[in-house]
């Protein structure tokens, strides 16, 4: 596949009047491929934001390579602009706008034909609403509002900063149909958000940075049998004993409230053979695999690299601002 965005080595730092010199992102690394729908992960602070408004010219980065769709950045992104959409922030819209009008200003700005308008409203499920006023919108709304102002120059890159922020558990399943709706159409999407359990189920490859600098890449499924235990939930007639029996056979044994919990076993057949033997029966036995959200916890408490970071050919960032679907111009870190 080919590579869609590239980051190698990217370095950012703030200066405030309170916190003096700060450390945003530390020789940061990224590689996104063609056709991914790319889960972007950190804590609150880590460098995520940073890291895309960089990548978009929105921020001067102080070293490091970048390229997005091949195009050197932000040197030579007016010529990759039209291809990619991005939101990057809360949006904001006029309350009193409708929708449609909203788009159609947008469309008018950005040189894209005003039929695309129709089209993207009904791409994000907002073609029956698109006359109605903005303010009146839910936030789940506002969010595919913001999509469908991303979608405009129907591009070929989407990148979402927390597209999910805010909305109930129905607006979360929204935007994930979206997202996936978008994946099957071709679209590359790179999605940042902390909802780990949605990044789970959406993106098929995921990136997590810790305090500026990347601990974990790979395929979802990779990165999560990097932490696989080989855990066993065992439920049987006699727990204490079991526990005995197991701990004899040099087997590691945690006793739970109501079952055992079996370490470093790949093949089950072992519990159940060591217990079978002695007459003791096993009524469950059931695989623990690592979650999302447990390789996120430790990866982001201290722990180091898991995965070495390829390097990209580029050439060092400069000052730079294109014109994006981008929500807000304030540099905040996030």
């Amino acid at each position: 596949m080919s590579a869609v965005i590239e980051i190698a080595g990217l370095r950012k730092t703030f200066h405030t009047l309170r916190q003096g010199r700060r450390v945003a992102v530390d020789g940061f690394d990224m590689l996104v491929e063609a056709g991914q729908v790319h889960g972007f992960l950190g804590p609150n602070g880590s460098g995520k934001t940073t890291t895309l408004r960089a990548l978009l010219g929105l921020v001067r980065a102080d070293s490091g390579r970048m390229r997005v769709l091949g195009a050197d950045s932000p040197e030579r992104l007016p010529e990759v602009a039209g291809r990619v959409g991005a939101i990057v922030e809360s949006p904001q819209f006029f309350g009193n706008f409708t929708a449609h009008r909203t788009l159609r200003l947008l469309a008018v700005a950005g040189g894209v034909p005003t039929g695309r308008v129709d089209e993207v409203l009904e791409q994000v499920g907002l073609r029956e609403r698109g006359e109605e006023r903005v303010k009146g919108y839910s936030l789940g709304m506002k969010q595919r509002l913001a999509v469908a102002s991303a979608l405009l120059k129907n591009p070929e890159l989407l990148i979402l900063d927390e597209p999910a922020n805010g909305l109930d558990p129905a607006g979360i399943r929204e935007m994930r149909d979206l997202t996936r709706s978008l994946a099957a159409s071709g679209v590359t999407v790179l999605l940042s958000s902390h909802i780990l359990a949605e990044i789970q189920l959406i993106c098929d490859h995921v990136t997590i940075v810790s305090r500026g600098r990347r601990v974990a890449y790979g395929r979802v499924d990779e990165v999560l049998a990097g932490f696989d235990q080989h855990q066993w939930q065992v439920r049987v007639a006699e727990p204490e004993r079991a526990a005995q029996l197991l701990g004899r056979a040099g087997l590691s044994v945690t006793g739970q409230a109501e079952h055992l919990v079996v370490t470093g076993v790949e093949n089950p057949e072992t519990i159940s053979r060591t217990l079978g033997e002695q007459g003791l029966w096993v009524r469950e036995l059931i695989p623990l695999r690592p979650d999302l959200e447990s390789v996120f916890l430790e990866l982001t408490g201290g722990h180091g690299p898991v995965a070495v970071p390829r390097q990209v050919d580029g050439a060092p960032a400069h000052d730079g601002v294109i014109d994006l679907d981008v929500s807000d111009g304030r540099e905040v870190d996030a």
